[in-house]
């Protein structure tokens, strides 16, 4: 596993450093690195998403594995480095992860093949939300969320409903999946230090099968949140919120999933009705 010496050569090797742009802060604290992989659970054979693999000091505990990993790389100096560093044993996605719409990029969907995978990465900030939120909504055959991201995004995927943090984001997720904490990691844990704290989380999808579409209920509660301070009932009208059995003085950001969902289905009914 590489020390920070061993990352800061090879960036001197290869004429890099690291850019604020990609988000590019390295993970270099290797019990870390090694309680995301034991979470993830990879073994022999298993396809692991890594965004971001930077120098690889994440990319080598998953070969030594035996995991395939998929490497999805927007830097070119630093796809060049993943490519001479570890060859055939990686396959290599040189852009973005994400493409139009924020839904996976057409080369990374071809990669994958439709097979099952799991995301273990330290994810560049700018991206870990959309990421994660698109993995849930898409059909990509996802067994698992293993990453870093930043503290406060984090927050907002653990919190409960009632406090400050909830909201989208968190109800999305926590709506397909467990959320955990698996730890919360100071600036110095990376390189260069970012000016945030970061957590180490996993996600992982329950057997709760949501009946609707789940694009449309993350765009109903996006919605919704917009005018998160005002009562249901002058927002989607009485009847939908007392069809759902749900007091129309109420306010959305006090509503727990269940509730939520049932809001959606009722407006759907009413509108559906109208039309």
């Amino acid at each position: 596993m590489q020390r920070l010496s061993e990352i800061k050569a090879l960036l001197a090797e290869y004429g890099l450093s690291p850019r604020k742009r990609f988000g590019q802060n390295f993970l270099h604290d290797h019990n870390l690195l090694n309680r995301l992989v034991e979470a993830s659970g990879v073994g022999q054979g298993d396809l692991v998403l890594e965004v971001g693999p930077g120098t690889g000091a994440l990319t080598e505990p998953l070969l030594d594995r035996g995991a395939e990993v998929v490497a999805v790389e927007i830097d070119r100096g630093f796809a060049d480095l993943v490519s001479d560093r570890y060859g055939s044993r990686v396959t290599l996605v040189r852009g973005d992860c994400l493409g139009h719409g924020r839904s996976l990029s057409r080369e990374v969907v071809e990669v994958l093949g439709g097979r099952a995978f799991r995301l273990v990465a330290n994810l560049p900030y700018q991206i870990a939300s959309p990421l994660m939120a698109e993995l849930l909504l898409g059909e990509y055959s996802c067994l698992g969320q293993y990453v870093t991201i930043q503290d406060e995004v984090a927050e907002r995927l653990l919190a409960n409903p009632g406090t400050s943090a909830w909201g989208p984001l968190g109800i999305l997720v926590q709506s397909r999946g467990d959320v955990r904490r698996l730890a919360t990691l100071g600036p110095g844990c990376f390189w260069p230090p970012p000016k945030v704290t970061s957590a180490m989380i996993t996600i992982e999808p329950r057997d709760h099968q949501f009946a609707g579409d789940v694009r449309a209920f993350a765009a109903f509660v996006t919605k919704l949140y917009s005018t998160r301070r005002k009562q249901l009932g002058g927002v989607l009208g009485e009847a939908c919120v007392r069809a759902a059995g749900i007091d129309p003085r109420e306010r959305c950001e006090r509503l727990d999933i269940p509730s939520l969902e049932r809001l959606f289905f009722s407006s759907q009914s009413i509108e559906s009705h109208d039309n």
